[in-house]
């Protein structure tokens, strides 16, 4: 092991935990969870539809109106505008009490007001009306993991990637792996996001929180090799050039680490990272 990299295995593991948790948790809170809505309702199962997806032509009024009010509500959260997004909603919900898109995003709002149980309740209504939603199943599975409830969450996951037509596994199995490690489930966690990774490889996220566990299971060379590749692309930020240098420094890349430090203080001269790089605390 390098002398210009004197951090113990604890301390080493305890700062990548918590730069791999801020990471992860910005992603899943903003660009992980789905917000999409569609024309489906399971309003009309009683009368033999099934699941069958309803198409424009099919809706009634009431699922129109439904329909519309989800898609404003959706636009609203996606910019941040949580409570005039479930103004929305709970009209959606009036044109349409069956309408699972509804409560899940419903569940999402309650999750960025950090109100639990009503997301909670939202998801459970959402399942209950469309239990075969592998995207709904992955929220609640974040909402669980959250609320460190390990085994629930894996159950929600499990249940998503069951669905055959789900096109989202990748994000659902790179949660899957922040959860496992969240519960200290490293060997697990690292081949959740393994899967990911070979799925979508071109995720920035994935290849930073799998750099963030080989890290953690001082498996330098390998976390290297992610890291590098999340650096050397457009989507580089102050965590993952932080994470970068960390790295090589174990590997005692002394021109790596220049290279990476001059990145971090040009590009985010005013973030923790940098001022982190400048005071040499390579703790933080």
């Amino acid at each position: 092991m390098s002398k210009a990299f004197p951090m113990t295995t604890a301390s080493t593991q305890r700062m990548l935990a918590a730069s791999f948790a801020g990471v992860a948790v910005a992603f899943l809170l903003t660009g992980c969870v789905n917000t999409r809505t569609t024309t489906t309702s399971l309003a009309d199962t009683s009368s033999g539809k099934g699941n069958e997806i309803v198409t424009e032509s099919d809706e009634t009024n009431r699922q129109r109106r439904a329909r519309l009010r989800m898609e404003l509500a959706s636009g609203y959260f996606e910019h941040g505008q949580t409570t005039v997004a479930l103004d929305e909603i709970k009209q959606a919900l009036v044109a349409d009490p069956n309408y699972a898109d509804a409560y899940n995003l419903r569940g999402l709002v309650y999750m960025r007001l950090e109100d639990a149980g009503l997301a909670e309740d939202s998801f459970r209504r959402a399942i209950a009306i469309n239990p075969r939603d592998p995207n709904i199943r992955h929220n609640y599975g974040w909402l669980l993991c959250q609320q460190n409830r390990f085994g629930d969450a894996a159950q929600q996951f499990t249940e998503a990637l069951a669905v055959p037509s789900y096109n989202d596994r990748a994000k659902t199995l790179m949660t899957q792996g922040v959860c496992e490690l969240k519960a200290g489930l490293r060997p697990q966690a690292e081949r959740s996001l393994m899967q990911a990774y070979e799925i979508d490889a071109g995720n920035p996220v994935v290849g930073f929180n799998l750099a963030s566990v080989l890290a953690q299971r001082d498996e330098w060379q390998r976390a290297q090799f992610y890291i590098r590749r999340v650096n050397n692309s457009p989507s580089a930020s102050a965590e993952t050039l932080w994470l970068g240098i960390k790295i090589e420094r174990k590997l005692n890349n002394r021109e790596a680490i220049a290279q990476l430090g001059g990145q971090l203080q040009r590009r985010f001269p005013q973030s923790r990272e940098a001022s982190a790089y400048e005071r040499g605390n390579f703790n933080d």
